[in-house]
């Protein structure tokens, strides 16, 4: 007779570090209802477009999720994190896979909580933004106002927003420049610079 298998609150998946000191390496991914990784493909064309605005770059990664963007970063020689992520879970996970990777507390930090809430408190400017939150959500143009109004992206820094396909009509300020597109049937990928 077989035994049932219990539900497990343990890693679902895992992500890739494509490039960088940790290159090839595995991080496992807290399962979280709605958590969607960056695919490796995706990441790929996204390192590839920020490529010389990644070293050294102060990053600010606002919907952390598995922290697959703000990880790659890392890897790629990025200077810091700071991951927000609303999920209790997901943010016990980027604590263990920082861990994993002794990552220096001066390289990344975690806010845990809801990220319009927490932007206010924030005192600096990032020269590199991921903001990739969850869909059907409409949480891209309040972000994006708001990250605006705090000037919260340094001048010639970076911003990528990923949407899905059916919500790309937010409004960026008129500062920003677009530099690079890609869109699919179910997702599009921004990247601006200021």
């Amino acid at each position: 007779m077989k035994r049932g298998v219990k539900p497990s609150k343990q890693p679902s998946g895992s992500i890739r570090i494509i490039s960088g000191r940790w290159r090839g390496t595995k991080l496992p991914v807290a399962n979280v209802a709605g958590l969607r990784p960056t695919t490796d493909r995706n990441k790929e064309t996204l390192f590839n477009w920020l490529m010389p605005y990644v070293a050294d770059a102060n990053c600010l990664d606002v919907f952390a999720g598995s922290g697959g963007l703000g990880f790659e970063a890392l890897s790629r020689y990025a200077k810091s994190v700071l991951f927000i992520e609303l999920d209790k879970g997901a943010v016990l996970n980027l604590q263990q896979n920082l861990q994993k990777l002794k990552v220096h507390t001066e390289q990344a930090s975690i806010l845990q909580g809801n990220a319009m809430q927490l932007l206010g408190g924030l005192n600096k400017q990032f020269d590199l933004i991921f903001l990739d939150p969850p869909f059907h959500q409409g949480l891209l143009p309040p972000i994006i106002q708001l990250i605006d109004e705090l000037n919260l992206l340094a001048e010639g820094g970076v911003i990528y927003l990923e949407s899905e396909s059916q919500a790309t009509n937010y409004i960026v300020p008129t500062h920003w420049q677009l530099l690079k597109e890609r869109q699919s049937s179910q997702l599009c990928s921004r990247v601006y610079i200021a």
